[in-house]
């Protein structure tokens, strides 16, 4: 895909993404009018660059082209939702998914299904509506769900084993098994104050 094919791409994905970051704005801003407390300690957005997107791409044995990026890439567009507690994901999520104008495309729970390396989030891709002049059409957004903790241990865990070598990755591995736990029942020791 040339750099000029990219910015036209590109554009509705950036269009759904600033949909849904002002919806879930919208939702801690309401939730902390109504109960004096907000769910979000902060957020984190992106839009996967044009060599992201063909390594993507052809890792998975796809073409490196735009209709193919369409068609196989659902996290094309992200944003990253940090709660503090576990339930305030849950209920971000629950309120998300009460707007109907949004579908659901997929969702993995890796909260209740950690992964084997001990990684924790809760995953959740919405078509989003992108009104054009000429009509609507659905783009996805990728939302991850985290808490402080999760966000914490996922970012030490991609800098040191994933961007590191085969051999640190394997000594790091049980440790960071290890630490996942650490921090579940640390948050929920935290959130038992409340």
């Amino acid at each position: 895909m040339t750099e000029e094919e990219y910015v036209v791409f590109i554009q509705p994905y950036e269009d759904a993404l600033k949909n849904i970051r002002v919806r879930v704005e919208v939702l801690n801003d309401d939730y902390r009018r109504k109960y004096q407390n907000y769910p979000i300690h902060h957020l984190q957005d992106r839009i996967k660059k044009k060599e992201s997107i063909e390594q993507k791409l052809v890792r998975r044995g796809y073409g490196s082209d735009v209709e193919a990026a369409r068609d196989c890439l659902t996290d094309i567009s992200g944003i990253r939702v940090i709660c503090y507690f576990v339930r305030d994901i849950y209920a971000v999520v629950s309120l998300l998914k009460k707007q109907t104008d949004i579908v659901v495309i997929k969702e993995c729970d890796y909260i209740s299904n950690p992964k084997p390396n001990g990684y924790r989030s809760y995953h959740i891709v919405f078509g989003v509506p992108v009104y054009h002049t000429d009509g609507m059409e659905y783009y996805p957004v990728e939302i991850q769900l985290r808490t402080m903790s999760m966000d914490l241990w996922a970012s030490m865990e991609h800098r040191i084993c994933y961007k590191g070598s085969q051999k640190l990755e394997e000594k790091a591995a049980q440790d960071f098994k290890e630490y996942a736990e650490y921090l579940k029942n640390m948050e929920e020791e935290m959130e038992g104050y409340l």
